[in-house]
């Protein structure tokens, strides 16, 4: 690992620190993301980073918190200055952690309606997922734009704080099905859609290669993909999937499907 300057505190004066720990001697402050690289000894944050230490958590000058940075790495940091819109942090020590999966997971999902986004990026976020696409379909209620991205990546962050982890799930610009499927040429495509040629969710994931390859699942509208669509997966990679007997909202759908690749690699 690489050390960072220590703070000037004491016996720590001057010198470097490095720390090794495993997830279990780790200990949890709050956590802030820093929009900007942490590579200096001090950082400022400013916006809702600044608001939530400041006037959610009540926190005050000679709080130790930890910041990330969407680098992989932790760092130890202590609050020295409450300015009006700036709080200024000292770096005492930093450390990779990586709680990440160790194949990238990438979702392509037609967005639910209101509330259920946020819940929908939040569990996303929380199982691992590596990049969430706005699918732009036939049949889909509500097309992404920029003002509903922005809210995506504000929840993004939110949950990486909430949930330890250090890089952050990507929001990627919306896609078409047919861009979506050409993003995932030659790697696994799990699609979820109920028909004749479907198969169980169990029998989808036992078919997953384990070379650690990425993997792209798709779940469509409320209505389901249109035959259109689904023709344009490529027969080679593509397996429909059967998510069972009952009717599930997107969201459920996603993170079922998730949950089921996730627990089945890792």
């Amino acid at each position: 690992m690489t050390p960072v300057p220590a703070a000037d505190n004491g016996a720590c004066r001057g010198e470097w620190v490095t720390l090794t720990l495993n997830h279990a001697e780790i200990t949890m402050h709050p956590r802030f993301f820093s929009s900007q690289p942490i590579d200096t000894p001090f950082v400022e944050l400013e916006g809702p980073e600044q608001h939530h230490l400041v006037h959610a958590l009540r926190l005050r000058e000679g709080a130790w918190v930890t910041l990330f940075d969407n680098s992989g790495w932790e760092f130890e940091a202590e609050v020295t200055e409450l300015r009006r819109n700036v709080v200024r942090l000292k770096i005492v020590a930093r450390h990779e952690v990586d709680r990440e999966l160790p194949f990238a997971l990438s979702l392509g999902v037609a967005l639910p309606k209101g509330e259920r986004q946020q819940w929908l990026v939040e569990k996303a976020v929380e199982l691992g997922v590596t990049q969430l696409v706005p699918l732009m379909t036939e049949r889909g209620v509500a097309q992404p734009r920029d003002k509903s991205l922005q809210r995506l990546r504000r929840w993004v962050i939110a949950a990486a704080k909430q949930c330890g982890r250090n890089r952050l799930m990507h929001v990627a610009n919306p896609n078409t099905v047919e861009e979506f499927f050409h993003r995932a040429e030659n790697n696994s495509i799990l699609v979820a859609h109920p028909c004749a040629d479907a198969v169980s969710v169990r029998e989808a994931v036992d078919q997953l290669a384990t070379d650690g390859n990425p993997i792209f699942l798709a779940v469509g509208p409320e209505g389901g993909f249109t035959d259109r669509e689904l023709s344009l997966a490529h027969d080679a990679h593509r397996c429909l999937v059967n998510l069972g007997a009952r009717v599930l909202r997107i969201e459920t759908a996603a993170i079922f499907l998730v949950a089921s690749v996730v627990y089945a690699r890792t």
